[in-house]
C-alpha cells in the first residue's frame, strides 16, 4: 500500500505543477499584443503541450487515489467524512483541468474574451485545491 500512496503522491504532485503553470501560460497570452503572431504562437505550442502532460499525469494519480480508496480502503467506513469532502476536491480539480481545454480552445480560435487579470486570478484555483485535499487528508477534521 506503501509504493500505491508514493506513486498516488507523486502523480498528484506532478499533475498539480501543471495545473499551477498553464493558466501562467494563458496570463501570457492574453497579454500578447495582436501583431505578435510568433509569441503568440510559441505560447499556443507551449499550452498545448503542457496541457496534453498535465492531463495525462493526472490519470495515474486517479487511478491510484481510486486504488486506496477501493482496494485499500483509506477513507472507506464511517467517520471519514473528510474523504467524501476530497473527492469534491478532486472532481473540482478534474472540472478545472476540462476548464483549462475549453479556455486553450479559446485562445487557438482566436476569441479570447477574458484579461490577463481574469487569468492571474483563475491561476489561484489550483492552490486553494491542493491546500484543501492535503488539509483533508492530513488533518481528516471530519
Amino acid at each position: 500500500m506503501l509504493w500505491v500512496k508514493s506513486f498516488h503522491i507523486v502523480f498528484v504532485a506532478a499533475w498539480f505543477a501543471g495545473l499551477f503553470y498553464l493558466p501562467r501560460l494563458f496570463v501570457n497570452l492574453a497579454m500578447v499584443p495582436p501583431e505578435s503572431v510568433a509569441e503568440r504562437q510559441r505560447l499556443l505550442v507551449m499550452s498545448r503541450k503542457l496541457l496534453r502532460f498535465t492531463t495525462l499525469l493526472s490519470l495515474p494519480a486517479l487511478v491510484l487515489g481510486l486504488t486506496l480508496w477501493l482496494h485499500y480502503g483509506i477513507g472507506r467506513g464511517p467517520g471519514n467524512g473528510w474523504m467524501h469532502a476530497k473527492l469534491l476536491v478532486v472532481v473540482l480539480a478534474v472540472g478545472y483541468n476540462h476548464m483549462c481545454g475549453a479556455l486553450l480552445r479559446k485562445f487557438e480560435a482566436g476569441v479570447n474574451q477574458r484579461s490577463h487579470v481574469w487569468y492571474r486570478w483563475f491561476n489561484e484555483a489550483p492552490v486553494v485545491l491542493l491546500t484543501v485535499a492535503v488539509v483533508l487528508v492530513v488533518v481528516k477534521p471530519f
